[in-house]
């Protein structure tokens, strides 16, 4: 079994790339990114890099415009990595979301060039808009404005979890 590897083993690997965790330095933060076609959820880990906190949505406009805004909140919040969620097939496979979120990342390296993990997002919004019907009653016009932003925390924690179980 590979090292590095935060499932069973008959389990396929939810950390994409295999090269490993990302390890920053004590200050810098994870950003935490839910893409969507129409928004992208913003998540942000605190300093010691245990907890993910939902940060904003933006709305997509033109990548050079969404970049620049990614890239601002990346100076202001001092951001050392990117956590995108990669939206995999229920079977494991890669379709076209999953490549759109490869080339984001690829085009978000050129203005922004920090280490990227793409991990596993299957069943993070349906887990999130569950957790917001059965457990906080919300509205739908309250969910529609918090699920991204929840998604992304949410990929952001299991990652920053399966961070804290990897060897130093």
């Amino acid at each position: 079994m590979p090292t590095g590897n935060p499932n069973p083993p008959l389990e396929k690997p939810r950390f994409r790339p295999a090269e490993g965790p990302i390890r920053l330095l004590p200050g810098q933060r994870y950003l935490g990114l839910d893409l969507g076609t129409k928004t992208v959820g913003l998540a942000l880990s605190d300093a010691g890099h245990r907890i993910a906190s939902p940060y904003a949505t933006i709305r997509r406009r033109k990548f050079t415009e969404d970049a620049a805004e990614l890239a601002a909140i990346i100076e202001k919040e001092g951001v050392g990595a990117l956590v995108l969620g990669l939206p995999v097939n229920m079977d494991g496979t890669e379709g076209p979301r999953c490549q759109a979120t490869r080339a984001f990342a690829r085009n978000m390296a050129r203005i922004a060039p920090l280490p990227t993990a793409l991990w596993d997002e299957r069943m993070s919004t349906m887990a999130v808009e569950r957790m917001m019907t059965d457990e906080a009653d919300l509205s739908r016009a309250r969910r529609a404005e918090l699920v991204d932003k929840l998604a992304a925390s949410y990929i952001l924690q299991a990652y920053l979890d399966w961070l804290a179980r990897q060897p130093a």
